[in-house]
């Protein structure tokens, strides 16, 4: 992979492996449709008033907008509302399991939507990658019963993945028909965080913000790095080399996901860990060699 592209695959890489820690103080008073909204909606405007100081076109067509409204409601709306909800019901762990499996739907989706094709070495590096977390989350998974709540946790999650994968392949869609990164995020994180707020308004849920300092500070963080930054770099990666490879990008999610529960919340690594955390980086590296 050439340098530029590793540091695209870097960046949010290390932003989301942190976001799954970070998203759990973003739970509680504030219900997760609102949340979702805020978050997106600040970096919506923050995307917006950057693209005006440096004088990028911000003038689209409807057609152009309808793709944009897409993206945004797939990919910073829907799927980001369901991650909120199914962490409520299940742990993280099981989550960044479920996420790993996005690399398969965006295989699949980057075939039948974009005519791209099945890359037999995709799929054996994403099979080791998925095989890595599963290792990494083996206790979680030998003690999961299939209770209501839990059940409900992984069922919202998985509806997740799927609105995630077919917001990437939106995204490369985009940017084939020329739409640019930034002010497209500027637009779509708009119509996510505004989608949301719609949603909140008919469900008639309750429109309060925590003024806590954890609070706060989380929708800060996940507003300028998890989304601003890691999206911009993300989907600047996607257009570069597909939907498919880039995926890696969360399969790898789990490597630094351990690395900070390790640090904040006395994360046991065991062999286990170490034994997935290494099929993971070689899957990763046998998918995105030349």
């Amino acid at each position: 992979m050439k340098t530029g592209n590793l540091v695209l695959f870097a960046i949010p890489a290390v932003i989301w492996g942190s976001t799954w820690y970070v998203i759990t103080f973003q739970l509680g008073e504030v219900d997760p449709l609102l949340s979702v909204c805020y978050r997106f909606a600040f970096a919506g405007v923050i995307l917006l008033i950057y693209s005006k100081v440096r004088g990028l076109k911000l003038s689209f067509t409807p057609g152009q907008h309808v793709f944009m409204a897409m993206q945004g409601a797939l990919l910073f709306g829907g799927n980001y509302w369901l991650v909120y909800i199914s962490e409520s019901y299940i742990t993280s762990g099981l989550v960044a399991i479920a996420f790993s499996t996005l690399i398969f739907m965006n295989i699949l989706f980057n075939f039948l939507f974009l005519g791209n094709p099945v890359n037999r070495k995709l799929i054996l590096g994403a099979l080791l990658g998925v095989s890595g977390t599963i290792i990494i989350f083996h206790q979680e998974l030998s003690t999961l019963s299939f209770e209501d709540d839990v059940f409900k946790g992984l069922v919202f999650c998985t509806i997740g993945v799927v609105l995630a994968s077919l917001g990437n392949i939106t995204s490369a869609f985009n940017q084939k028909q020329n739409l640019p990164v930034i002010q497209t995020n500027a637009y779509g994180m708009l119509y996510g965080g505004t989608l949301m707020f719609l949603i909140a308004l008919v469900s008639n849920k309750p429109l309060v913000i925590d003024t806590s300092l954890p609070y706060l500070a989380s929708l800060a963080y996940l507003t300028i790095f998890g989304s601003i930054i890691a999206f911009s770099t993300y989907l600047t990666l996607v257009g570069r080399i597909g939907a498919d490879k880039a995926a890696y990008v969360i399969v790898s999610l789990p490597v630094i996901a351990i690395v900070i529960s390790a640090i904040f919340e006395d994360f046991n690594v065991t062999l286990y860990t170490l034994t997935g955390m290494l099929l993971i980086v070689l899957g990763n590296g046998m998918a995105l060699r030349k």
